[in-house]
């Protein structure tokens, strides 16, 4: 392992979360139109297709805390980019929906993977007063890989197995950055941190509805992230090249996601999640109402960016407070609910395309935004609601702050030169 700054593995995790996110899982959806044309696959089965690496998401999202306690960090974090490479390189050599469907697949567990081993570096490199910090800018890797796609739309219109040989090299990059850069850690929790709390006495209403929310939330958003660029080609007459526009709005107004999520927290956590619902649903029924209105196609997909972003933000923060002590648990909580709401959605936005078309299929699923939305005040706000406890810091590095505790229950101080309270870091 070389030396690397808290700077530095912040834009080095950034960058390993474009490839496995933004490229690896969300790019799919960019080159349906070509893919869809030169395979000859309905609706239907690009529905199905686009759940697979969701599906397997979940899966490797439920073996990635064992593997990566096994493995540490750089293991962990070099299998899941091998997965990258094997799954983009075969999606650019599909021959049918079988091939594609496997590569898609293992691309999902390139995506479940990543997160905890660069959660568990992140406990091993960074002090924890940065923790929110870094986060929010590995956060921020979302969207810099969508708009890094944009450029294989632009100039490769057509081309989608060249851009995808192109995005298996960069994944291919990636593993040899993960190699050199990450550590290999063998425990991230310190020895001096209080056991998280038993099971049964963990907040479970405030977990089912943390749960759901992300779930519709995922649901409802399948819809954009999978068939948006089909819609504007088929309904709306686009070139495909034109697609790529949506994305590079997506991912530049994606940007703006951390600020929203991190003023919702401080603020009124229900209220901002309604907000964002209501956009995320409006970005769907704008779309559907102008395909072939550029402009008003490119604004839809800034709203849904930014709408997108700063809900899995804020699902994110909310997944932390809620399961202190849980390092493995609190952050990915929720984009596991976020993640089966897709796989389910997907195929089913696939189904309503082909029965009743891309107007209709995307109006329903806007409308269900909507009536969620609604119930947005049972959003589980800031934990502490009863007069024992209050907790006045909010924020993303208030909610790690409070990750780890000390047997009072207050933030676990973090030492000054203590190796045997550090996680065990080796080359």
């Amino acid at each position: 392992m070389r030396p690397i700054s808290s700077t530095g593995f912040a834009l080095l995790g950034a960058g390993l979360i474009a490839i496995s996110y933004g490229i690896a899982r969300f790019a799919f959806g960019l080159f349906v139109p070509p893919i869809r044309d030169e395979l000859g696959l309905t609706p239907s089965v690009i529905g199905i297709i686009g759940a697979l690496p969701l599906i397997s998401f979940l899966l490797a999202t439920l073996v990635a805390p064992l593997a990566t306690h096994y493995l540490g960090a750089r293991n962990a974090a070099v299998l899941s980019g091998a997965f990258g490479v094997g799954g983009l390189a075969l999606i650019s050599q599909a021959t049918g929906a079988l091939s594609l469907g496997a590569g898609v697949f293992a691309c999902g567990i390139c995506t479940g993977l990543m997160m905890p081993a660069l959660t568990a570096a992140m406990q091993a490199l960074v002090k924890r007063t940065l923790h929110g910090r870094v986060s929010s800018v590995m956060n921020a890797g979302t969207s810099i890989g969508v708009v890094v796609a944009v450029p294989t739309v632009l100039f490769l219109a057509g081309a989608w197995r060249l851009a995808y040989v192109s995005f298996a090299v960069l994944a291919g990059i990636g593993v040899i950055a993960a190699w050199f850069f990450l550590p290999s850690v063998s425990r991230i929790t310190p020895s001096n941190a209080a056991p998280p709390p038993p099971v049964s006495e963990l907040p479970w209403s405030r977990l089912v509805r943390l749960s759901l929310f992300a779930f519709i939330m995922g649901f409802v958003s399948a819809a954009y992230w999978i068939f948006a660029p089909d819609l504007v080609v088929t309904l709306g007459g686009l070139p495909p090249g034109a697609t790529g526009w949506l994305w590079l709005a997506v991912g530049i107004a994606g940007l703006g996601g951390a600020v929203v999520a991190d003023l919702a927290d401080r603020n009124n956590p229900p209220i901002t999640h309604a907000l964002m619902l209501m956009m995320l649903a409006a970005s769907l029924a704008l779309l559907a109402a102008s395909p072939d209105q550029s402009v008003l196609a490119a604004f839809s997909a800034m709203v849904f960016g930014l709408a997108y972003m700063s809900l899995t933000g804020l699902y994110l923060m909310t997944g932390i407070r809620l399961l202190p002590g849980r390092l493995s648990t609190g952050p990915v909580l929720p984009f596991m609910a976020v993640s089966l709401g897709q796989a389910t959605g997907s195929p089913v936005v696939g189904f309503l395309v082909n029965k009743f078309g891309y107007a209709d299929a995307f109006a329903m699923f806007s409308a269900l935004g909507i009536l969620v939305a609604i119930l947005s005040p049972f959003y589980p706000g800031h934990i502490a609601q009863d007069d024992e406890e209050v907790e006045e810091e909010t924020g993303l590095q208030a909610a790690y702050d409070h990750q780890l505790q000390n047997e009072e229950g207050e933030p676990l101080e973090e030492p000054v030169e203590d190796d045997a309270e550090k996680p065990a870091v080796s080359s």
